[in-house]
């Protein structure tokens, strides 16, 4: 009924009737990609589209290199390049200034009860051998009240301040910002957060989503030296593997330097303003 001059499609299971009517009509559409695997309804109407926009490079994808674009992803405005001097004050609207280092871990809104689990296990020995680490867990809303009776149980009283644990984070800009190293997922919008603010992560991809785009996230960003990556398998097999990596960039800054640097040649400042030049 519209009949618009462009569709722009995101995928979902929304976007298959939508490009399908759209094909039948011949009216141009264009699909967005922010994983490195496209999900199944752009793959599904994928042959139609006029151009795929996509987050990484675009050698990456096994769309058609001409009508393929690399845009990024677009992100809130609040994230930018994080100086010494802004992390610093990030810090200070935390309270953490006086912390020499940070650890962040998130999960993404609803957290991640298996990386949560994961975390708790190793936070004790991390806080019992750097007096000057302070962590902000980020929980997710389900996990809040049961993540904090863990922690009561498990780290000692003396340190127990340096540790918070968020339910719910409406501006995640200012708590990545202020960390010095981030445990997280491998979803596609907080990399391309992480890649903006140039941080030093460590991701523990979801091997349980469906076509394994985490982890194709995740390799995408190790084969550039970008990111370190945890398995949930290796953590199986070893679970003092994350702890380790933890401490390794903790105490390493010029590793924390490289890695962020390195994830920042993946960083999209104008993503918001090339995709809609691109529509």
């Amino acid at each position: 009924k519209l009949r618009p001059d462009v569709i722009f499609i995101k995928g979902g299971f929304v976007g298959v009737p939508v490009g399908l009517s759209a094909a039948v009509r011949h009216l141009p559409f264009v699909t967005h990609d922010s994983d490195a695997i496209p999900g199944l309804a752009n793959r599904i109407i994928g042959r139609w589209a006029r151009l795929h926009a996509v987050a990484l490079p675009k050698e990456v994808y096994s769309y058609s290199p001409a009508r393929t674009v690399t845009v990024g992803v677009p992100i809130q405005g609040d994230f930018k390049p994080v100086s010494p001097a802004l992390m610093k004050e990030y810090k200070t609207k935390l309270g953490l200034e006086s912390y020499d280092r940070v650890l962040f871990i998130t999960g993404g809104g609803l957290g991640a009860q298996r990386l949560n689990a994961d975390v708790v296990k190793i936070l004790p020995e991390l806080l019992e051998a750097d007096p000057s680490l302070a962590v902000v867990h980020g929980a997710g809303r389900p996990h809040e009240a049961i993540l904090n009776q863990k922690y009561d149980t498990t780290i000692a009283a003396s340190q127990r301040s340096r540790v918070v644990v968020k339910g719910f984070i409406s501006d995640l800009y200012v708590y990545s910002g202020a960390a010095d190293v981030i445990i997280t997922r491998a979803g596609a919008t907080n990399l391309a957060e992480f890649a903006v603010q140039g941080k030093a992560c460590i991701l523990v991809p979801n091997p349980q989503l469906t076509g394994g785009h985490q982890i194709k996230n995740a390799a995408a960003l190790a084969d550039q030296d970008a990111v370190v990556v945890v398995t949930e398998a290796d953590l199986k097999h070893n679970p003092a593997l994350l702890k380790l990596q933890v401490e390794r960039l903790l105490n390493d800054e010029a590793a924390r330097s490289g890695l962020g640097a390195n994830l920042a040649k993946f960083a999209h400042l104008t993503a918001t303003h090339d995709l809609a030049v691109l529509l």
